[in-house]
């Protein structure tokens, strides 16, 4: 009982701030942040629409509504709720997602002085994306459609007004629905089109794929266009045969939209995804690799002619992920963003070849929105260490010099102090890693302070230097935050990247330990007060460091991997023969033991609290279960917060983002100094 009521007091002291932290960045600040995304300028290069994001705190979610500018950032105004939106070709019309009876659908609104709405698709079913037509007299968009196998058997007759229980649900296929639908849900995503004035939406594609490429640990790009012809829709696709085979795998097709005849346009065997049609319809842009077995593989951008030939890479040497490919108004270049060292920028390079260029630079993560055809001009959105997300404009002249349109923080984030960020490179072994530290508000370098050292994701992924509500909310609470990227991190080429292929953990533990040293050097780390968590990859991670060493005080596992062997057959993506491992678990076991972190669980002496959604299937509950059973049986004091409504992760509802926060520093709080 007096322990329930010390977490309690803890947690309301916790989300309770002091009069004298006002001025830094509180859980209410969190709530009143906003974000502004996908901004799309008027095919006449006046007007840029944009969607802007808000948490509505009485439904506990985030909601998103459309809002108009001139291109100059001038006359800013609310449309109506919504977002993702698409101006026709002529600029008459804007398509849009929005909710309707619970679920998003797909709508049209006149952008005349009438703004008149209409409902274009209906149904139990949502459209994912969408297109317009060349004409703008259909929308091409992509919907999962089950189909649901059927298996009966003759059962003796039900006596009248009995109540027998329902058939099982029969599972026959191994399918990647895991961050939507669920893990037994069995049908493919196809493409659609719908009159634009609204009527019955007509399907497509049949057939044993799935239209949109999506992979574990790799980019989604928009996945369709038309082409000039408004006859044919190219799209990326998966079928099951390949997907069995090979972890990733994805090629370009091609569909007649009258007979829903599918050709492959790519030839050779690769991942290849996001394919956007030139301006004047003779090239298809796309990104991917040739078929590889390696762990990670950097993306190459490439054209290819609609009858699939010409094809070609035009990123060469870059050995950077492209994403937000984009087509210059007049064909000649194209345009993308990649990761690079921590920092999202715009590149172009031209169709002819002749190398990427960088369009911007700086300690920032840039989305490119679009480019217009005829201002001269593009948009984007910018985040930096101490800044959200806002809508830039730039010249297409001088791109590097990025103007800020929107200031929807502003207003809120006034005398608020940040934390600064400071970048840490430090060598583990003979490799150079990069990483960052955020520190408190105030930092006084001769004081020492907590750590929290955070493991991201993936593995496969990129911290960049964002903004982050979370850093800077520990920050705020008088942490010093340490995230790196160490070994199997995107951003810094396929070598990098590819360190951990058939070794996961390894090396990149090596080098997390090596940031935890380096930081420790300055002098101002309180060594007794050092803690470590991370989601998803970060939970295989930070499970893995508690097995392997005890200088931390508690540690905050989340959505982990703890056991490969368990989670091969728990989990939403294939896991046999893929990056991870050589080859399954009945012809080799050995790999899969030994890179379980629970393998090492009688090493722990850390006090660990584990947290997963319980809804996530891509590393299921049973795998912090394991855990969290084998701690209990060891004495190491240890909890297991099951985070409800919530899939992969622990924060996408507010209220868990929040809980997620407190929670972990409640743990930290309770068990640091380390003993």
């Amino acid at each position: 009982m007096r322990q329930s009521i010390r977490w309690a007091v803890l947690l309301l002291l916790l989300a309770t701030p002091l009069a004298a932290q006002d001025s830094v960045f509180t859980e209410k600040k969190f709530l009143d942040l906003e974000s502004v995304t996908a901004p799309q300028i008027s095919p006449d290069g006046q007007r840029i629409v944009f969607t802007r994001i808000w948490i509505d705190q009485m439904k506990d979610r985030r909601a998103s509504m459309l809002w108009l500018m001139e291109a100059d950032g001038s006359r800013p105004r609310q449309l109506l709720e919504g977002g993702d939106a698409r101006w026709s070709p002529d600029g008459t019309r804007i398509a849009y997602l929005a909710e309707a009876d619970g679920k998003p659908q797909l709508w049209i609104r006149y952008m005349d002085a009438e703004g008149l709405l209409v409902q274009v698709t209906r149904g139990t079913a949502s459209p994912e994306r969408f297109r317009w037509s060349p004409d703008g007299k259909q929308l091409a968009f992509t919907m999962f459609v089950a189909e649901p196998p059927s298996w009966s058997v003759a059962l003796p007759s039900a006596p009248e007004g009995a109540k027998w229980t329902a058939p099982p649900r029969l599972v026959d296929r191994y399918h990647y629905r895991g961050d939507r639908i669920g893990y037994y849900e069995s049908g493919h995503t196809q493409l659609f089109v719908v009159p634009a004035d609204g009527g019955s939406p007509r399907q497509v594609t049949r057939g044993n794929f799935d239209v949109g490429a999506k992979f574990d640990g790799l980019p989604e790009g928009a996945g369709m266009d038309w082409l000039a012809d408004g006859r044919t829709i190219v799209f990326d696709g998966d079928d099951d045969i390949d997907a069995d085979r090979h972890y990733m795998v994805s090629n370009i097709y091609a569909a007649d939209v009258a007979t829903g005849a599918v050709r492959r346009i790519t030839t050779t065997p690769g991942f290849w995804h996001a394919p956007t049609v030139s301006p004047d319809g003779k090239w298809i842009a796309y990104s991917g690799f040739a078929a590889t077995t390696n762990s990670y593989q950097a993306e190459d951008l490439w054209v290819i002619r609609p009858d699939g030939g010409g094809a070609r890479s035009l990123s060469g040497t870059f050995d950077r992920d492209p994403a937000d490919i984009t087509w210059a108004g007049d064909g000649q270049s194209l345009w993308f963003t990649a990761e690079d060292h921590g920092n999202v920028n715009i590149y172009s390079v031209p169709l002819t070849g002749g190398g990427v260029k960088a369009a911007t630079n700086g300690q920032h993560v840039v989305a490119l929105g679009a480019l217009s055809s005829k201002g001269g001009f593009g948009v984007a959105t910018r985040s930096a260490p101490q800044q959200p997300q806002e809508l830039v404009r730039f010249a297409i002249k001088k791109p590097w010099d990025l103007q800020p349109l929107t200031h929807v923080n502003e207003d809120m984030l006034v005398g608020v102090r940040f934390g600064e960020l400071e970048e840490v490179e430090y060598r583990s072994g003979a490799q150079l890693v990069q990483g960052w530290l955020v520190k408190p508000p105030g930092f006084n370098p001769a004081q020492k302070y907590p750590l929290i050292m955070e493991i991201h994701g993936g593995p496969h992924g990129m911290y960049n230097v964002g903004f982050s509500a979370s850093f800077q909310h520990f920050a705020a609470k008088g942490y010093l935050v340490l995230f790196t990227n160490p070994r199997g991190s995107t951003g810094y080429g396929t070598p990098f990247g590819n360190a951990i292929e058939k070794a996961y953990p390894s090396v990149d533990y090596d080098d997390l330990m090596a940031g935890v040293d380096e930081v420790i050097k300055r002098g101002w780390v309180d060594t007794t007060r050092m803690f470590v968590g991370g989601c998803s990859g970060g939970g295989v991670l930070s499970s893995w460091v508690i097995g392997h060493t005890t200088r931390f005080a508690a540690a905050a596992v989340r959505c982990p991997v703890t056991n490969w062997l368990s989670f091969a057959g728990q989990t939403d993506v294939p896991m046999f023969g893929n990056q991870f491992f050589a080859k399954p678990f009945w012809e080799d076991p050995l790999p899969y033991l030994k890179t379980s972190p629970i393998m090492y669980v009688g090493n722990v002496k850390t006090p660990t609290l584990l947290m997963t959604g319980e809804l996530d299937l891509r590393t299921p509950m049973p795998q912090s279960e394991e855990y969290y059973a084998a701690l209990k049986l060891r004495g190491v004091p240890t909890a297991l917060l099951r985070f409800a409504g919530e899939y992969h992760g622990t924060s996408s509802k507010p209220s868990n983002w929040i809980r997620t926060q407190l929670y972990m520093l409640a743990w930290y709080e309770k068990y640091g100094p380390a003993k």
